[in-house]
């Protein structure tokens, strides 16, 4: 069970319907029974596992940890202090609330990235079909002509010549190419994201997206009782940015050593100090998960207007870069032409 897999879809609806059943007065192996029988895949494969471990005596919990790549640690323990606690159903509806909204949040950030990546895969496609096929026969119809050619045009042609004469050294160098880069990021993972974190923009924004995370996700672990320190540790590991894992991870010290956690938080300057602050009510109070889930929703709507000022600010460069690129490709084939054109027209007088 430990390389199986569920999507976020799947995941959401296994803690959604075991709630649903659950508050509905159904004992848990009958409620994983009833899901089975609707299941297929590695949602079955889980559900099955599940039912067995619970007909041996064994917790959702302990089941769940066999299938680590399905559910992370945050689940587990959540699952299993409402276990402990007897508020198994209301902790599921959370769990399944949050991860509803996870999915919202990763679908607005995808959708952000979708235009960009789609711009730039049609203007590769465009390229490639111009080089294979276009560029060929206006070559072809230039050189029976005997027309002097711009040295931009002349290269174009021999690229373009190049790339058809040769197209399996190209697609397999293309290819390496793609292995390179790939085996670049698995190999030096934390190198690759560093660069691509702190380019203009991109960085702001990764970290708003890890502090909506991480508030988000403290937020259900305090409000099911779990204390701070196990929580910290367990939300220090979701965050991507590597500076504020290291802040999060100090602070948790510091949470044990007997300071409180708006201490840890003061004074760096990854996290706001609007967020200090409320935290700092929020303990004072003895509100700090409502505090968590405020900032949580507050850091959401930052990133939401962070991306759609991004893509405001990347429609325009993108259209304004393609259109170079067309027309200067454009251009490269026009210019011979009107040059021909302009030979021929004293011949015609």
């Amino acid at each position: 069970m430990k390389s199986t897999t569920l999507t976020s879809q799947e995941k959401l609806n296994l803690i959604s319907n075991l709630a649903t059943l659950i508050a509905s007065g159904i004992p848990v192996l009958e409620a994983v029974e009833s899901l089975i029988s609707e299941s297929k895949g590695n949602f079955r494969k889980i559900l099955e596992a599940l039912h067995e471990d619970l007909s041996q005596g064994k917790t959702i919990a302990d089941s769940l940890s066999r299938s680590p790549k399905a559910f992370d640690q945050i689940t587990v323990n959540l699952v299993k202090a409402a276990e402990e606690s007897g508020t198994l159903d209301t902790t599921l509806k959370s769990l399944a609330e949050t991860i509803r909204k996870d999915m919202d949040f990763i679908s607005k950030v995808k959708g952000a990235m979708a235009y960009p990546i789609l711009v730039v895969i049609v203007l590769f496609v465009v390229i490639l079909i111009n080089l294979f096929f276009v560029i060929p026969r206006v070559a072809t119809v230039f050189t029976r002509l005997n027309v002097p050619i711009p040295l931009p045009t002349k290269m174009l042609f021999l690229s373009s010549t190049f790339i058809s004469q040769n197209k399996p050294a190209v697609g397999a160098g293309f290819l390496i190419f793609i292995a390179f880069i790939y085996l670049i990021y698995k190999t030096q993972r934390q190198l690759f994201l560093g660069i691509l974190f702190s380019l203009p923009g991109i960085s702001k924004l990764i970290i708003e997206i890890d502090l909506t995370r991480f508030t988000r996700s403290l937020a259900l672990l305090l409000k099911s009782g779990i204390p701070i320190t196990d929580s910290l540790d367990l939300c220090h590991k979701i965050v991507v940015k590597k500076q504020l894992a290291h802040i999060i991870s100090q602070s948790l010290k510091l949470v044990n050593s007997g300071k409180k956690l708006s201490e840890g938080f003061s004074g760096t300057k990854v996290i706001p100090g609007f967020m200090v602050r409320i935290i700092e009510a929020g303990e004072k109070s003895g509100t700090l998960e409502k505090s968590m889930s405020e900032l949580s929703e507050q850091f959401n709507t930052r990133v939401e207007n962070r991306l759609k000022a991004l893509t405001t600010l990347i429609e325009p460069a993108l259209l304004l870069f393609v259109g170079i690129m067309v027309g200067a490709l454009m251009l490269a084939i026009i210019a011979p032409i009107y040059k021909l054109i302009g030979n021929l027209s004293p011949r015609g007088q």
